[in-house]
């Protein structure tokens, strides 16, 4: 029986690239892998049989006293109760491989050495720009930030990007430079699976070697997906409400436009959010958290999703999430939003941050004959089937898996039709 050694900071469905770590470890359990976890303790964790050798609790912005955070600052920059206790694991269980995927600030990357001393592929699926931007998003106050590119680590400092901090933006760039002189990512990681293809671009700008990256697309389960393609009467934004999402600007367009908007989910830009509206008298209505069937049902009633995101996105998976419900797209030319949207075919793009182009683009929509978006929303959805499955990243991953060496046997397609 295959071993993965499965890595991620929390061990529990907190976001988008824990959502894809736990479908990425369940499919391989139904192809009869051993998968074995590596995690942070976490009241919300799930329970397994594996949580002994778990690192403890850290979050630097929890309620400790200063004295407790001092003592936790080291365990951002090198974790060694982490190596310590990965060590006692890898003394237990002998994987073939280990896939990884957020480590940062928690567990850490002192990890990626001893897993390369002990001799397990390793590879690390990149869902931000942590290797390279200190901050993750390479996003700064006054709007997308390449600074640090060129080795000049010292901005996230000056900058101050971690939360306005000087201390804790200190302690991020210093573990930054630290594991850049290391070479943790460079010379531990055998692999970096990417979903979108402006991130690896971005990556080889900022002089990481392109043999390193192999680019494999997120991917959504269609057995939870069921379409509606009659074109709704209102746009819909599902996601944070945080600035970088550019959700101020869409309600400004959408005020413009004279069109109907519906938002679905919390920030900590919501009040913000609803002022605006109300200021604007903007046709808004703030549906607060959805999950499951009720933010299917939005999104089926809706004319059209906007992603009108105002930082480098990676592979949003609520594009997919869009076209697998049979909804065209509006999305902003920025990031790898463009890959993911066919210009006419599956919906339409505008300048990010262009409240005049995202406002032209929601009464181009809204014009458009019925008929029109149902083929667009037909065609995202036959796109989805036959790029973005289950299937497919499972082949795609297997594959990769090969091309380091590790022995695999794949019994096809595996649903992940049980909820999470």
């Amino acid at each position: 029986m295959s071993t993965l050694l499965a890595i991620n900071n929390y061990y529990y469905p907190r976001g988008g690239s824990e959502t894809i770590f736990f479908e990425h470890n369940r499919m391989f359990e139904a192809l009869g892998w051993d998968v074995v976890p590596f995690s942070m303790h976490h009241p919300g964790n799930r329970p397994s049989p594996w949580s002994e050798y778990f690192i403890d609790e850290l979050e630097m912005n929890g309620d400790y006293s200063l004295l407790q955070k001092l003592t936790r600052v080291p365990k951002v920059i090198y974790s060694f109760e982490a190596r310590r206790r990965l060590d006692q694991l890898l003394n237990r269980v002998h994987p073939d491989i280990a896939h990884a995927h957020n480590i940062y600030h928690h567990l850490s990357p002192s990890i990626l050495g001893l897993l390369k001393r002990r001799g397990v592929p390793t590879v690390l699926t990149l869902h931000d720009l942590k290797i390279a931007c200190p901050a993750y998003n390479m996003l700064a106050r006054d709007g997308i930030c390449e600074r640090c590119r060129g080795g000049k680590l010292y901005n996230v400092v000056t900058n101050r990007c971690i939360g306005g901090s000087a201390v804790m933006s200190l302690v991020v760039g210093i573990e930054a430079l630290v594991h850049k002189l290391l070479g943790s990512y460079r010379r531990c990681v055998d692999l970096f699976v990417v979903p979108s293809r402006f991130y690896i671009d971005k990556f080889c700008e900022w002089g990481m070697p392109r043999s390193l990256f192999r680019h494999i697309p997120n991917f959504v389960d269609l057995s939870g997906y069921e379409p509606r393609y009659a074109p709704g009467d209102s746009f819909v934004y599902f996601g944070r409400v945080i600035r970088q999402k550019g959700v101020a600007t869409l309600i400004r367009a959408a005020a413009q436009a004279g069109v109907r908007l519906q938002v679905a989910g919390t920030g900590p830009d919501l009040e913000s959010a609803r002022e605006l509206a109300a200021q604007l008298r903007a046709n808004v209505t703030f549906l607060g958290h959805l999950g499951g069937t009720a933010l299917h049902d939005a999104v089926r009633s809706a004319r059209a999703v906007v992603l009108p995101s105002e930082w480098y996105e990676n592979a949003p998976v609520s594009v997919l999430e869009a076209y697998a419900l049979g909804k065209p797209v509006i999305g902003a030319r920025v990031g790898g939003i463009p890959e993911l949207v066919r210009e006419n075919e599956t919906g339409v793009t505008f300048e990010s941050g262009s409240v005049a182009g995202l406002s032209a683009a929601l009464t181009d929509v809204q014009s458009r004959p019925d008929t029109q978006l149902e083929q667009m929303g037909r065609s995202g959805r036959r796109w989805v089937e036959q790029e973005f499955t289950v299937g497919m990243y499972q082949q795609r991953i297997l594959a990769a898996y090969r091309d380091l060496g590790v022995t695999v046997a794949s019994r096809g397609t595996v649903p992940l039709s049980a909820p999470l």
